[in-house]
């Protein structure tokens, strides 16, 4: 039996996004990532690419480089919504589905083809993605993994393609090398100055070849090229930590506004784990100063997805950790051990008010995105003018706003 190997890719992710929380921005050049000196573009429209801007470019080279483009710095909290939406639709059509990435797909539709058809079965599911989440997906499909990653990128924008089996070198010959997946930059370069442009040229040349110029990765790309790679579908399992990290525009030893920020990473993710109905028993803070040495400490607690557990332990491991006299980088929050679960109330430490402002707050971010309200201790310094402890007995402050 021949395998069936589809290959999803949301198009434009973070841009397909924003344009559907703002129809405004549809057909204008869009660039998505950090905003300041510092920044690096996390994603790019189309139309920003034919003037050579790409992801992970610097932000300042590519405003450059497109001076007409709106910047937005984006909302993971956003795009972690869209991609479960996804995650669940493909989750509930296929038997079996690698997630590759926050939007990428592999799913195995072998055997499909005596009840279904394969390509009318994932043409189905595409369309079925793009009407229940107003996104654009292409898919490539084929008897691996590469080839249908490769037709995938061909089909795109917002289409599909299948390869017959038999077809994958014809396919792929009169690509660019650097359309193989782990042809990267530097192996590109020392492609090129062997002379190779094309996969053709890669398919007609001896595999002992390859081996001497790139070592075993000479190999793989051999083998890539020749469409006969087909590397194991890893089957998706539900993400045991999540974690975010700033990277500060200026070097910083701003206590106030460090500890403002360990606050609002720690709200942010408990807020993830009560939305996706999960429990953690793991926090861990990092630490990273301006020589680039990198510390973190972590600490066990009872099950939970409570901001007044997490925010607090979250801050005292921030001062538990620091204790160099440098400018700090960056700073992070991870939150591990993740199991499926609802926040069960504390008979002692909770009330009803606590509970019902924790529903309340919810419900407004999943309706309006996770910074329409926040508490007022994660609003930035500027904002608070001190730091305080809101958990000293009384309830929040909070700040709220509708995205207009």
């Amino acid at each position: 039996m021949r395998n069936s190997i589809l290959h999803f890719d949301l198009d434009t992710f973070f841009v397909s996004c924003e344009r559907l929380i703002d129809s405004r921005l549809q057909n204008r050049p869009l660039l998505v990532g950090g905003t300041g000196d510092r920044g690096v573009v996390a994603a790019c429209s189309y139309e920003t690419r034919t003037f050579g801007v790409h992801s992970g470019m610097s932000m300042k080279v590519a405003r450059r480089l497109c001076p007409e483009a709106v910047v937005i710095k984006g909302n993971s909290g956003i795009y972690s919504k869209y991609s479960h939406l996804v995650t669940d639709i493909v989750k509930e059509n296929v038997p079996v589905f690698e997630k590759a990435s926050v939007d990428e797909f592999y799913a195995d539709l072998t055997g499909m083809d005596k009840f279904h058809g394969c390509y009318k079965y994932a043409s189905e599911l595409r369309q079925k993605i793009i009407n229940e989440s107003g996104l654009p997906i292409s898919f490539g499909l084929s008897e691996n993994k590469i080839v249908s990653k490769v037709a995938t990128g061909e089909a795109k924008p917002n289409n599909q393609l299948k390869i017959d089996s038999g077809y994958e070198k014809s396919f792929l010959a009169p690509l660019s090398i650097r359309k193989i997946p782990s042809v990267g930059v530097k192996t590109y370069q020392i492609l090129r100055n062997l002379g190779v442009d094309k996969v053709s040229v890669v398919q007609q040349m001896p595999l002992d070849m390859m081996i001497s110029a790139l070592g075993a990765n000479g190999r793989t790309i051999w083998k890539r090229a020749n469409g006969i790679d087909n590397p194991p579908l890893i089957p998706y399992h539900e993400r045991k930590s999540i974690s975010t990290e700033r990277t500060f525009t200026k070097d910083t030893i701003n206590m106030k506004q460090l500890r403002t920020t360990i606050f609002a990473m720690a709200e942010n993710l408990a807020f993830q784990l009560r939305r996706g109905n999960k429990l953690a028993s793991t926090i861990s803070v990092k630490i990273r100063y301006s020589d680039f040495n990198t510390y973190s400490k972590q600490i066990k607690i009872p099950y939970t997805s409570a901001d007044h557990i997490i925010i607090p332990k979250a801050l005292e491991l921030f001062e538990k950790l620091h204790q160099r006299r440098l400018l700090i980088r960056l700073v992070g929050v991870k939150i591990n051990d993740i199991v499926s679960g609802n926040y069960q109330i504390h008979l002692f430490d909770d009330t009803e008010d606590m509970i019902n402002l924790y529903n309340a707050m919810d419900t407004i971010r999943d309706r309006y995105g996770e910074l329409s309200i926040m508490r007022a201790s994660s609003m930035g310094a500027k904002t608070i003018g001190r730091f305080q402890n809101p958990f000293n007995g009384e309830p929040p402050v909070l700040l709220a706003h509708r995205k207009q």
